[in-house]
């Protein structure tokens, strides 16, 4: 969806006079009543007030504030996302259901980058195997729940400007009646490349002997630039059904990822979703929903603002290496809800295609030659679920339910490394059990085991890279099987909430990123095991002030081969108090994290030191305008995320870290009605 530059600013220009009633005290003492007697334990959730207070650019860097959720940084935008210490495919991201995987390789483009806030209402994540609904989710799940529209006319500008001239722009506008309604948006992203605390630019890691280096023109450029439009329409025929029909479009131009080898030229997102539903149509059937969907991204990449597409006598184009990459899924769900004696059994019946095709062009012995990186997988799925919730009597709610999947893999062309038609079947089995008890009002203890199946993906099935060194997939991979237990209690009053929790997962079959030779990079299946804990509080005390806090830890090993699991965050904490009195707040944090020396030598992993940074904002809303003003890091802080650290074949180089963000100030205006 392009526009114009004039009219970008236009909307900027007239967003800038506007500003959105934010969440006053009664809207913080609803999130504590929401977390604390709403959520079951094992979900969390993140609304969007929490998110447009914050300077965050995609959905890597909002969720950070949930306790046991990290990213990956890989340049200013599309942070991907971790759980618990599971990443990539383990978890599964949804929008509204919709089930969303990003086209580059070595995921410049996660499925969290593929929507905008503007959009979202809220996000509901999901820790451990616990969503029986959906195939996958071996860690986890994140649904990003899309707005619907109000009653009558209504609309949502909002403008943040912020350093190195960031620009995130949006308007809503939307109708609803008891019959139909509807709702169209548009948002513009933009910005420079960000510095980081020790005044250097994030792109400027590299030596000035390395050939990922950017060029001097290139190396201040534009981070990003991103345009994204969606509508939603929703039909009501009766008092009891709902048809609701959307789409979204996003297009994302120039995203620089010094991370890796190369930057994106563009990704070209379609997100399509219908569905309906009938509720209480009857003392046994309580609910039924038919969805369909369809998403599709397009994804360009290559290194022609790196001193790698220099041209020689073998790069003769403006660009050594190029990748275009392409996925697509389409899926259908039923899912029904009846009343089944003193419970209520759920169950479903869904299936998707995954198409995943890479074609890779490099200059290699003075010749451009096409390689099928990804040689055009489709990955089918079929499955089925069944859960029961039981209460027994009032302090006792028991759920348990088991799921079968079948997945038919098949590489549609030949690279060095499969022939064209080869395939792979599996079959897997999920379930789990969770029981919850609340001895006296307030007060939830919880306790599940869950196993929870991933097939492998395209990607760890058929890639095949040639180079130094090459990197090749494993058509031997079995699917991984996580075995988990979780235990937690919560409590919470209308002003108090603090739930903690311990989980511990028997990994079997666990897909591993590995250093097969000193010229080979592929996957194997090992046995590990994770465990960790975390805690989460947040209470209202008196003078309108409200505290809150939070802990995580994970600790992971590779028990095949006796030495830590890469990729794993370190134990991190964050605490905050606000002064909020429905009109004005103010609110000072403060982010942690512990020095992670568990790192994975067979891969050269390196230690990251601990570190702490402040951030401080504050706001103020009258009659439907507001405004926003914060500075995060604002002691300048030079540090790193530990998962900030690159080690696939399409990274800068063993070492090479993208630095997190220097002190940023940011403005952000609203306006609802």
């Amino acid at each position: 969806m392009k526009v114009t530059t004039t009219a970008k600013w236009c909307l900027v220009l007239a967003a800038m006079f506007s500003v959105e009633a934010f969440g006053a005290e009664q809207q913080l003492l609803d999130e504590i009543t929401v977390r604390g007697s709403k959520e079951p334990p094992q979900e969390e959730s993140l609304t969007i007030r929490e998110v447009r207070e914050s300077p965050a650019r995609d959905m890597g860097e909002a969720l950070k504030q949930v306790e046991g959720i990290n990213s990956v940084r890989k340049g200013a935008i599309a942070n991907d996302v971790v759980i618990r210490g599971f990443q990539k495919d383990n978890i599964n991201v949804f929008v509204d259901g919709v089930r969303l995987h990003g086209a580059c390789p070595s995921r410049m483009d996660p499925p969290s980058f593929h929507f905008d806030f503007a959009e979202i209402e809220q996000v509901r994540i999901v820790k451990g195997p616990y969503d029986l609904k959906n195939p996958g989710g071996l860690g986890g799940m994140i649904d990003a729940q899309t707005r619907r529209p109000g009653q009558g006319f209504g609309s949502d500008l909002s403008l943040t400007y912020g350093s190195w001239n960031n620009v995130n722009a949006s308007a809503t506008g939307s109708y609803g009646s008891e019959r139909y309604d509807g709702l169209l948006g548009y948002a513009f992203k933009q910005s420079g490349v960000p510095k980081a605390g020790n005044h250097k630019l994030i792109t400027d890691i590299y030596p000035a002997s390395s050939a990922n280096r950017y060029k001097p023109g290139e190396i201040d450029a534009t981070a990003y630039e991103i345009n994204s439009g969606w509508l939603k329409f929703g039909l009501n025929p009766t008092g009891n059904s709902r048809s609701e029909i959307s789409y979204s479009y996003q297009d994302a131009d120039h995203v620089l990822y010094p991370y890796l080898k190369m930057d994106a030229d563009y990704d070209r997102t379609h997100r399509l979703n219908w569905s309906y539903r009938l509720r209480k149509i009857s003392p046994l059937v309580q609910d039924l929903k038919l969805q369909a969907y369809w998403d599709k991204i397009a994804h360009v990449m290559d290194d022609r603002f790196r001193f790698s597409s220099t041209p020689s006598m073998a790069v003769t184009r403006s660009y050594s290496m190029k990748t275009d990459a392409e996925t697509q899924v389409y899926g259908v769900k039923f899912t029904t809800s009846l009343a089944a004696g003193p419970g209520t059994l759920n169950s479903g019946l869904d299936y998707y295609n995954r198409n995943w095709d890479a074609l890779n062009q490099r200059a290699m012995y003075f010749a451009y030659r096409d390689h099928a990186l990804i040689p055009d997988v489709s990955i089918d799925n079929l499955g089925m679920f069944a859960e029961y919730e039981l209460p027994i009597g009032n302090q006792w709610q028991l759920k348990g339910g088991v799921r079968g999947d079948l997945t038919w893999a098949e590489a549609g062309k030949g690279n060095t490394m499969v022939a064209a038609g080869t395939s792979t079947d599996f079959s897997e089995v999920s379930a789990n059990l969770q029981l919850t008890y609340e001895p006296v009002k307030g007060v939830e203890l919880f306790t599940g085991l869950g196993r929870g199946v991933r097939t492998p993906d395209p990607q760890e099935l058929y890639l095949d890279l040639p180079g130094t060194p090459v990197w090749r997939g494993n058509q031997g991979l079995k699917p991984t099987v996580n075995h988990q237990a979780d235990i937690g209690i919560k409590y919470a009053t209308n002003r108090f909430y603090v739930n903690t929790s311990l989980f511990y997962s028997d990994l079997t079959d666990y897909v591993n990123f590995y250093q097969a030779s000193p010229t080979l990079k592929s996957y194997q299946n090992i046995d590990a095991s994770m465990w960790g804990a975390e805690l989460g509080s947040q209470v209202a005390l008196p003078l309108d002030l409200f505290l809150r806090g939070s802990l995580s830890y994970v600790e992971a090993e590779n028990e095949t081969d006796n030495r830590p699991l890469a990729e794993i965050p370190p134990l991190k904490g964050a605490i905050s108090l606000r002064y909020d009195n429905g009109t004005a707040f103010i609110e000072l944090l403060e982010n942690m994290a512990r020095r992670q020396d568990r790192t994975d030598p067979g891969l050269n992993e390196q230690e990251t030191a601990g570190w702490a940074t402040t951030d401080l904002k504050a706001g103020y809303a009258s009659m439907g305008f507001t405004v926003y003003a914060g500075v995060n890091n604002l002691f300048d802080q030079y540090y790193f995320n530990h998962l900030s650290y690159a080690r696939d074949p399409f990274v800068g180089g063993v070492g090479y870290k993208v630095p997190e963000n220097g002190r940023n100030f940011y403005l952000t205006a609203q306006y609802k009605f």
